[in-house]
């Protein structure tokens, strides 16, 4: 079981993530809707594993990873976007994510690219 700060500004998304998150049997320990908010939860309560968008309000993902990883360079961040071109791909990974999944994505994408992050 992994502690997963869900970050989207999209409520919907964040609803088919706990729903399949927590029917894997992980923990949904906060949700943002931002990166500022991201950023701030983060250094809070320091969770396991996080899954970001990349656009959204105030500071993007991106940005928001950056942050993160100069607070934890150890952290574990997924980018799930539906930015799918190469660019926005590469962008993710050299900033710092552990991995990325394309919008619209399923369940089992998810939770398996979850579960590979979370073994490295």
């Amino acid at each position: 079981m992994a502690r997963v700060l869900l970050v989207d500004d999209l409520k919907f998304i964040k609803q088919i993530e706990r729903k399949a998150l927590e029917e894997s049997g992980h923990q949904i320990v906060g949700d943002a809707k931002n990166g500022l908010e991201a950023i701030q939860l983060y250094m809070e309560i320091k969770p396991d594993i996080v899954l970001m968008d990349i656009t959204m309000p105030e500071v993007n993902g991106l940005e928001a990873l950056k942050k993160i990883l100069t607070f934890d360079p150890d952290a574990k961040v997924i980018i799930c976007s539906a930015l799918s071109h190469e660019k926005a791909l590469y962008q993710a990974v050299k900033s710092g994510a552990k991995e990325y999944i394309v919008k619209p994505f399923t369940t089992e994408r998810l939770i398996s690219t979850l579960n590979k992050v979370l073994e490295q």
